[in-house]
């Protein structure tokens, strides 16, 4: 599901050159068609976690993954900006409360010892999905054109969900403390989803125009920043879970990558942006992926961590940050390019987030349960 789904919302900016030459849009128009997901993204967050502690993972995520499938075909007939936000709109609908509800199956399934790497592969699945969406739509993109491209995605996750429905089996929540447990993570989620829209929306366009990339390398050099966090979603469950082992200290187990990822995703960003070398950039991005991919897993086992039972409604909180931030980054993006000329400032904006999200991941405490599990 992970690997599917984050083809279908990364789709988009693949073809985005393609859609933005058809039908003559500014970047401006791009950067909301880019957020439109976001926005009910971000309102489905806490509305699908509380969905599936509710109604039960199995039902909740076959609605979801039904109404996403529909839309990404119903984008291949688009014709123009409003139809574009209209059916992204749908997709984030679908798409928004997916991972809570995953995180409500874990819950059902997993021990505490088996979760973080769990979370790992599975986001690792979603970065891998962003890492071929590149070569898979720009080949469908190449034969037989950008709507194309969008029947067959579509069809693809219609298959999943019939797949998940035939193979899945399986009192009052307590907000109160559940938000005062979850805001801090909320908050770095928010720091971390703003660049990683970053990277999902406008690398195409980023090497596009400030790098000088043709279409036929844009492929490949979108690919390799983003199979730097196929290693690091992995690398960040697997090494969090080991610390944990090894000293029983759960809060230096999630901290720590919380914040070398963060601080590691700073680190590189800046030079990323500063060198004259496009390929150069391209492996310095890469490295920064790798780094802020080292905190997804460990930000997807907090509320299971934390909220035990209420994992979906906790880790709907949370995601609530990073839809918000696709809200607001695709859009920032594109007016700061549009204003500047340039892509510096937007990316300046994202390292000091991430510096503050870094900072933010300190206080974080994953042994102040809602619930013990």
């Amino acid at each position: 599901m992970y690997f599917i789904a984050y083809i279908d919302r990364v789709n988009i900016s693949v073809a985005g050159p393609t859609i933005r030459k058809e039908l003559e849009l500014t970047p401006t128009e791009l950067g909301l068609i880019f957020s439109a997901f976001a926005y009910p993204y971000a309102a489905m967050q806490i509305a699908g976690g509380w969905m599936s502690d509710r109604f039960g993972p199995r039902l909740v995520l076959a609605m979801l993954s039904l109404v996403w499938a529909t839309a990404t075909i119903l984008t291949g007939v688009s014709w123009s900006v409003a139809s574009l936000v209209v059916f992204r709109i749908l997709v984030g609908i679908g798409e928004g409360g997916a991972f809570p509800t995953a995180t409500r199956a874990f819950a059902c399934w997993l021990p505490v010892r088996e979760r973080g790497f769990a979370q790992g592969i599975t986001h690792s699945f979603a970065r891998l999905g962003g890492a071929v969406t590149p070569p898979i739509v720009l080949a469908i993109v190449a034969r037989y054109g950008w709507r194309e491209a969008f029947y067959v995605l579509g069809a693809v996750s219609l298959a999943w969900t019939a797949v998940w429905v035939a193979s899945f089996r399986r009192g009052p929540t307590p907000w109160r403390k559940i938000l005062s447990r979850m805001w801090l993570v909320t908050v770095v989620d928010f720091c971390y989803g703003w660049s990683l829209w970053v990277f999902l929306t406008w690398l195409p366009s980023y090497l596009s125009d400030a790098r000088g990339f043709k279409l036929d390398r844009i492929a490949l050099m979108t690919t390799l920043p983003l199979l730097g966090g196929v290693v690091g979603d992995t690398l960040g469950g697997v090494i969090s879970d080991t610390i944990f082992r090894r000293t029983g200290r759960l809060p230096l187990a999630r901290r720590t990558l919380l914040v070398v990822g963060l601080g590691g995703a700073f680190a590189f960003i800046l030079p990323a942006i500063a060198t004259g070398s496009a390929l150069g950039a391209v492996y310095l991005l890469a490295a920064a992926f790798f780094f802020l991919e080292l905190t997804n897993a460990v930000l997807w086992t907090l509320p299971l961590d934390i909220a035990g039972q209420y994992a979906g409604t906790a880790g709907g909180i949370m995601n609530t940050g990073f839809g918000v931030a696709g809200m607001i980054s695709p859009v920032v993006f594109g007016v700061l390019i549009e204003r500047t000329g340039h892509y510096e400032l937007p990316f300046f904006i994202s390292a000091g987030l991430l510096l503050v999200g870094a900072l933010c991941s300190m206080g974080i405490d994953p042994t102040l349960k809602v619930e013990a599990v």
